[in-house]
């Protein structure tokens, strides 16, 4: 059948939204028509080549829709279900899965080729396979994904746009703070970058009751923004946080730092390691080119401080058990989702939104289909 659906046709190039073919799904599979997608940076990083994917492709990892049709085989679903697509598939059975590290599964290895499980594609444009990104391609009115990549939303009273950001940020921000950082009541963290992921790793840091939750962000208006999520103190540059972080800490350092910059540089992560106390920990969250070393620090200090620099992928979260808890704490309201909404596009002002999200006037960009 036929979708519209914004395609990157080759590395740098822009978005186009045009109609291409979608397969129906296969054994195992389900076709998702999408209600909503999330403007996430990792999508600017895959047309940008910071992530070399396979083109063309179809963009977009971070979407929430209802199941269209379902293949032999699915049992968890049926056509009507709402889902959230999770930009990670979990099979539940490989190594990783099976020691409670979802986010690691092995068949997430075909996510940046854009292939389902058995090695084919289902969207197709002009003769040419085209992949849908981490197994998705959620820029796309109708996507065929694997069953392994659908989380089934129980209560369909819940809106699906807000949702649709529990497919990436909203975790990875989140489980950042509560699952890597594993901060405690009382602590004091740092959060480098307060974008899509940084203001929900705000969020988790205030869920679990953070003393102090110090933002470094450039953007007058992320920093502003981050103080509704839980931020108690903000600052435009690492060197005033430092100072602050040490009158905070009575001169100790922060219990952690969690780096979500848009894109990770050394001096961030260097001023990220320099921000922490004794035993102290750094989480690696936002990502740089990929061929490129940008962690340099004095493996004396790290060894004399018992310093911990940690990465983490989907904020160490397990899908299928993160985003119905994620869910309930947005229905019970503790976690704000639709506030981190800054503004709605349609499908043809993709390019756009990203605009927006590049120009900082974006917490999170949503495309409402």
């Amino acid at each position: 059948m036929k979708t519209r659906a914004a395609l990157l046709l080759e590395t740098g190039a822009s978005l186009q939204v045009t109609e291409i073919d979608v397969d129906p799904p296969k054994a195992g599979e389900v076709m998702i028509r999408m209600v909503a997608s999330g403007l996430c940076h990792s999508d600017e990083h895959f047309r940008d080549g910071t992530f070399p994917v396979r083109t063309p492709c179809v963009t977009g990892h971070e979407g929430a829709g209802i199941v269209e049709m379902v293949g032999e085989g699915v049992q968890h679903l049926v056509p009507g279900d709402h889902v959230v697509l999770s930009f990670l598939p979990v099979c539940g059975h490989c190594r990783w899965c099976s020691r409670g590290q979802s986010n690691l599964c092995d068949r997430g290895a075909n996510i940046l080729d854009g292939q389902l499980l058995d090695g084919t594609y289902r969207f197709h444009h002009d003769g040419l396979d085209a992949g849908g990104v981490c197994m998705l391609g959620t820029f796309s009115e109708f996507a065929t994904v694997s069953q392994f990549s659908c989380v089934k939303i129980e209560d369909k009273s819940v809106p699906l746009g807000p949702l649709a950001l529990i497919g990436c940020g909203v975790p990875t921000g989140y489980g950042s703070a509560v699952h890597a950082t594993n901060i405690e009541p009382g602590d004091t963290v740092v959060i480098f970058g307060s974008g899509g992921v940084g203001m929900n790793a705000v969020q988790g840091a205030r869920i679990r009751n953070a003393l102090n939750v110090v933002v470094v962000d450039p953007s007058d208006f992320k920093r502003e923004s981050s103080k509704k999520f839980g931020a108690t103190h903000t600052f435009a540059s690492a060197e005033e946080a430092q100072q602050a972080v040490q009158d905070l800490t009575h001169g100790v350092g922060a219990d952690s730092a969690i780096v979500t910059a848009g894109v990770v540089t050394e001096e961030i992560l260097s001023n990220a390691i320099d921000s922490i106390r004794k035993a102290g920990t750094v989480v690696v969250t936002g990502v740089g080119p990929f061929d490129e070393k940008n962690i340099h620090t004095s493996g004396a200090v790290l060894a004399m401080y018992a310093k911990r620099i940690q990465g983490a992928v989907y904020g160490n979260c397990n899908p299928f058990e993160e985003i119905p808890r994620l869910i309930e704490l947005y229905k019970s309201g503790q976690l704000m989702l639709d506030e981190l909404i800054t503004q709605e596009y349609t499908l043809d002002e993709v390019e756009q939104g990203y605009k927006d999200m590049l120009d900082n006037k974006n917490i999170r960009g949503l495309i409402r289909f």
